[in-house]
């Protein structure tokens, strides 16, 4: 018997596509790190929701039919897509390798 693999529920993007989302002004941008990793440089126009608070009340934050979501790396963001699939959006987008690729492609940030 052979397995098929399951798809998951959004887009992995990277850095480049990522940059074209956001010039695109098309879709909101959530970011699920700390405060304190927030202070430190985020992404222009995005909103900050921890992680832990989105998972405690997911339809409090998520709206509409999609968003991109990042952290440093892309590890919690992608928890965050499959809350965000769980609740109904439909175009969510991870942003692979987080702030940190984000940041070394030169790509601006707000403090």
């Amino acid at each position: 018997m052979v397995q098929q693999q399951l798809k998951e529920p959004f887009e992995r993007v990277d850095a480049a596509k990522g940059k074209e989302l956001h010039d695109s002004n098309s879709i909101v941008w959530i970011d699920v790190r700390e405060p304190g990793e927030w202070k430190d440089g985020h992404i222009p126009g995005a909103s900050l929701v921890p992680l832990n608070t989105l998972l405690l009340s997911p339809r409090k934050y998520l709206h509409g039919e999609g968003a991109v979501f990042y952290c440093a790396q892309g590890i919690r963001s992608a928890v965050a897509c499959e809350v965000a699939a769980a609740v109904g959006l439909s175009k969510i987008y991870n942003l692979e390798g987080g702030i940190i690729d984000w940041v070394a492609k030169g790509y601006p940030v707000e403090k």
